[in-house]
């Protein structure tokens, strides 16, 4: 759906209430958790956070609380979402001055205690999205080394007409989330490591 102007709250509110009652666009559900799916692109962004339990900690609130898509090109609402499987969440992206909201819905969580230590979530794509595909967002805390990192995983194709047509436009931009997202973590966490 595009905009151009940002799309107002009551906008996005009757959007998501469209798509709630929706179901995915795409047959491989919860794949994100393991082999990609053939005919998608697939986005792997992995960055290390720091070091210790206190950097996990900072990044899994950072995660709990979408900082990963506060972006200021790109915005979840609600900002305050809960971490739910069957949650949906719509995404705003400003991109040359249009707005677009796409819609996911929560695929999984991740909540895994032990030598790896992990926390994050999926989320898929409903009709109102651009792409079709998923994207995980996961935190891990590797005990052995200590190092913290942070992991998002995606596979997608275009939906969209104007996805289609601009293909090379679109993966761009998907490589940019995946580097702004990183960095957006990476501050998230910057105070754990300062004190670590």
């Amino acid at each position: 759906m595009l905009f151009f102007r940002k799309p107002s709250l009551a906008r996005r509110a009757d959007f998501q209430a469209a798509q709630r009652a929706l179901t995915f666009t795409y047959a491989a559900v919860g794949t994100t958790a393991g082999l990609t799916p053939a005919g998608y692109n697939l986005d792997h962004t992995r960055i290390k956070l720091g070091q210790g339990e206190a950097v996990y900690h900072a990044a899994r609130r950072a995660l709990e609380s979408w900082q990963q898509f506060q972006l200021g090109w790109v915005e979840p609402w609600p900002a305050d979402t809960p971490l739910r499987v069957g949650e949906v969440v719509t995404v705003a992206v400003r991109t040359f001055g249009v707005w677009t909201l796409n819609a996911c819905r929560i695929v999984y969580i991740v909540s895994e205690e032990g030598p790896l230590t992990k926390f994050g979530f999926a989320y898929g794509t409903l009709p109102g999205h651009a792409e079709t595909g998923e994207e995980r967002f996961l935190v891990e805390w590797d005990r052995a080394d200590d190092a913290v990192w942070y992991d998002i995983r995606a596979f997608s194709r275009p939906r969209h007409l104007l996805a289609r047509l601009g293909h090379p436009v679109v993966r761009r931009l998907q490589k940019r989330f995946g580097r702004d997202s990183a960095a957006a973590m990476s501050r998230a966490s910057a105070l754990a490591r300062t004190k670590a």
